[in-house]
């Protein structure tokens, strides 16, 4: 049986609406593991398992466990891969209990304060030769983003205690992460990878970020001014994302990317 997530919760099925073009990141970072037969493997944030999924199916021999701090997405993993373990946890504090030779973080630790430190934990509790593999967005000045918090700093809602923070922060640079990890590890990588994603329409980019991005603003509203607010974002990304030759538009999504090795 499905049961719907809460609201404060995450929704594995507005997730999974683009799952084409959320799973694209995680593919390209695993094409760049460096460990050809870790024994264990740990998706951290694994949603509703898309990422933990390519991973099984990359290291067929391994063991690969999902974490996730949503009973939602964890509903829909274990679904969706009945045959792996997931276990539910907070990666702001989580550690593992036992060596683990790949880490693998999709578009997560964005999500975790103080993020940075969570990473150093982290790294090391890895055994020497050990992998994090990890990729967030960087989009926070891209015009999706910022036009939240512009809708948001105006109308009934403009005074919601609840919006004060909704917003996520910049990404440290990385240059940042670099010192961070370096003295840990013998080995980091840092890339970014701008993705052109083709949507539909403004409402495409509205769907998709309500299953993200959007979901700290619209969990502080009520139904009204939710339907309100979605309609005055949604306006203005039609104003800032203008239609392709075809009739479609492009979404314009950086992403930081790092493999850090033990």
């Amino acid at each position: 049986m499905n049961v719907p997530a809460t609201k404060d919760d995450w929704d594995a099925r507005q997730y999974l609406k683009f799952e084409d073009e959320r799973t694209r990141p995680p593919r390209d970072l695993l094409a760049q593991v460096p460990l050809l037969q870790p024994r264990t493997v740990v998706d951290l944030g694994c949603g509703p398992s898309n990422s933990t999924e390519l991973l099984v199916e990359r290291y067929p021999d391994a063991t690969v466990i999902g974490l996730d701090s949503s009973k939602d997405m964890l509903r829909q993993a274990r679904q969706r891969l009945p045959g792996c373990a997931f276990i539910e946890a907070d990666l702001a504090t989580w550690t593992p209990r036992e060596p683990i030779d790949l880490l693998f973080a999709n578009a997560v630790f964005q999500w975790v304060p103080d993020h940075q430190m969570a990473m150093k934990r982290l790294i090391e509790s890895l055994p020497e030769g050990g992998v994090l593999a990890a990729q967030m967005p960087d989009n926070t000045r891209e015009p999706s983003h910022v036009l939240m918090q512009e809708v948001a700093n105006r109308g009934s809602w403009a005074k919601n205690p609840g919006l004060a923070e909704a917003a996520r922060g910049d990404l440290p640079t990385p240059e940042s992460y670099y010192d961070l990890l370096k003295p840990l590890c013998r080995r980091v990588e840092i890339w970014h990878t701008i993705y052109y994603h083709v949507m539909a329409g403004p409402t495409a980019i509205v769907e998709w970020f309500k299953g993200s991005a959007l979901r700290p603003f619209l969990s502080a509203l009520d139904a009204q001014a939710t339907a309100d607010f979605l309609a005055a974002y949604t306006a203005e990304i039609a104003r800032h994302y203008p239609t392709r030759a075809d009739g479609q538009i492009l979404l314009r999504f950086p992403r930081l990317f790092l493999i850090a090795t033990r």
